[in-house]
């Protein structure tokens, strides 16, 4: 059985708790409707790429000031809970593989209703 690494067991610990965090503890509007995806830990553990995602495009800016603004209090509150030698720097960046899927939906169901709509069966 193949082992995970280090790197994926701490940035999964990292979503764990910080989605706690967004839920519990931040009172940010900016931050209220954001999602944490994923998290991305260089294989030496000082480099965290964390990504969201947020319920409309729109307020992608908004969420990103509102990490920005968050961003010592995060850090904080991370090492607290970790309990690493060093904690890693933290970077948020935006999801957009949801959109991505998004979009990619709507142009297979655009795809098939205009299958639907020159396709007329033979009649026998």
């Amino acid at each position: 059985m193949k082992s995970f690494p280090r790197s994926d067991r701490v940035g999964g610990h990292i979503q764990k708790v910080l989605s706690d965090l967004l839920q519990k503890d931040i009172k940010d509007p900016r931050l209220e409707l954001v999602t944490i995806t994923d998290v991305k830990l260089s294989n030496d553990l000082r480099k965290a790429y964390i990504y969201f995602t947020t319920s409309a495009p729109k307020n992608t800016e908004r969420a990103m000031q509102g990490f920005k603004s968050a961003h010592g209090y995060v850090k904080r509150t991370l090492a607290h809970h970790l309990g690493l030698r060093y904690m890693p720097d933290i970077e948020f960046l935006y999801d957009e593989s949801f959109d991505y899927a998004s979009r990619i939906d709507n142009l297979l169901k655009a795809v098939k209703t205009d299958n639907e709509e020159n396709y007329k069966p033979s009649e026998k």
